[in-house]
């Protein structure tokens, strides 16, 4: 499994709207590709810009292109991304699962 971990910053202000953007675009994209495992929207606010980090779970490189292109590295960007993000810019990672801890199970 693939972790694939994008990561931006917007002016505090715009924060909230963006958050509801991400939902509507990356995320909802992450969810109509095969090979998808899941993913977490992080955010942490710091004076006056709030950094965000989406952490999406995939099977292979191979799922990952079908979202992202060819070009993996490259940040999958929206019409939207220019006029909030921060310098226009955002970052992309990608790490290999070397090891889990699944949730625990509970009774009930």
């Amino acid at each position: 499994m693939i972790a694939r971990m994008w990561q931006g910053a917007v002016r505090l202000g715009d924060a909230d709207v963006y958050a509801d953007y991400i939902r509507e675009t990356g995320f909802a994209a992450y969810g109509q590709t095969p090979g998808n495992r899941g993913a977490w929207l992080l955010r942490r606010d710091e004076g006056d810009r709030t950094t965000f980090v989406t952490l999406s779970y995939w099977d292979s490189y191979d799922a990952i292109r079908a979202f992202a292109g060819e070009d993996i590295e490259a940040a999958v960007l929206y019409p939207e991304d220019e006029r909030y993000l921060l310098d226009g810019a955002s970052t992309v990672t990608h790490f290999e699962i070397a090891d889990e801890i699944p949730p625990p199970v509970r009774a009930g």
